[in-house]
């Protein structure tokens, strides 16, 4: 009986080491599987020894007022960043235009003024608002463009600005700059917003076509940017982020259906009170073999930079472009 039992559990245990074999063959198989690459050539993805690519979070808020070409013409032109980030809102008359929030009020009105929401102003009415009003100069504290005539407002670029004035600002002399936005409104509006991009890009600037990529929270965006946009070029959706980082988590790479161009994420997440790190090489790794970009925002600390640098990742969103250009020029001696 004793030696029937043995027996029993030597072949029990063959049975188990057999199966983690098996299970062991499978992962490295489905590993070592190159998976499918969403686009054979990504410019968001940058060249191999290269330093990470900066991209002006809203144009870079710290030093200049965010959204406005001001900040957008300091980033390329002095700073020499090379990815332009920022959001689109739509106005009452159908004009796509720049702003983080619904309303212009942080940005542009007297603290205890009513509130100025975008959708329910036309684009005349809200060119009549000085952008960088509450703009706060770091260094001084003070608020050096409440002044500004209303004449030169424009000129210095401190009116709202609409979606296609920021491509031609650029067009004929940066011809490989980037650029990250995301549409915030939902529903028919955000509908609208694709279409506005995806024809503006097609008409009139279609040397930017495959330099920008959208992104969205709307679900319902997300599928018809899918389905009447495959033209342009798409960030990872929060929930296509996650399911990406899953199937990194449990070294299933080969199932993932990512199918977006840019991965952009911060530097964790947490998730019922737990963290859970998302800068580790592998993600960074298996996203490459995708062709998949990987940028992490918002990046404003110069320790973080550097951690992030040193990770090799493709892009490093910062409200500060001017710091993380100091920042990577320590790493060009």
């Amino acid at each position: 009986m004793e030696k029937k039992s043995r027996k029993k559990k030597k072949k029990g245990g063959k049975i188990f080491l057999g199966i983690v074999l098996v299970l062991g063959l499978f992962l490295l198989t489905i590993n070592l599987i190159p998976p499918k690459k969403v686009m054979e050539k990504n410019p968001f993805i940058k060249e191999k020894d290269a330093l990470p690519m900066i991209a002006a979070h809203r144009g870079g808020g710290i030093s200049n007022p965010e959204n406005t070409l001001m900040a957008f013409r300091a980033a390329v032109n002095e700073y020499g960043i090379q990815i332009c980030e920022t959001d689109l809102w739509m106005t009452s008359d159908g004009h796509l235009v720049y702003s983080h929030d619904s309303s212009i009020n942080r940005m542009a009105c007297p603290e205890g003024a009513e509130t100025v929401t975008i959708g329910e102003h036309t684009l005349e009415e809200l060119r009549t608002y000085n952008m960088g009003y509450n703009f706060k100069d770091p260094d001084s504290g003070a608020y050096p463009y409440r002044d500004v005539p209303e004449e030169e407002q424009k000129e210095k670029g401190l009116k709202i600005l609409e979606f296609d004035e920021l491509l031609e600002e650029f067009y004929d002399t940066k011809k490989d700059l980037l650029f990250i936005v995301e549409i915030k409104n939902g529903g028919e509006t955000g509908y609208a917003a694709a279409d506005i991009i995806d024809r503006t890009l097609t008409e009139r600037f279609p040397d930017y076509k495959g330099n920008l990529v959208v992104g969205t929270f709307h679900p319902e965006i997300e599928e018809d940017l899918q389905k009447n946009h495959p033209t342009l070029l798409r960030g990872a959706s929060t929930s296509g982020a996650a399911k990406f980082i899953f199937t990194q988590l449990l070294r299933v790479n080969l199932f993932s259906k990512a199918d977006f161009s840019c991965l952009q994420i911060p530097v964790k997440y947490t998730v019922k009170g737990i963290p859970i790190n998302l800068t580790w090489k592998t993600y960074i790794e298996r996203a490459h073999r995708r062709n998949i970009a990987v940028q992490y925002w918002t990046i404003n600390d110069a320790d973080e930079m550097r951690f992030l640098i040193e990770r090799d990742v493709d892009a490093i969103m910062t409200d500060d472009p001017l710091l993380l250009k100091k920042v990577l020029e320590e790493y060009k001696h």
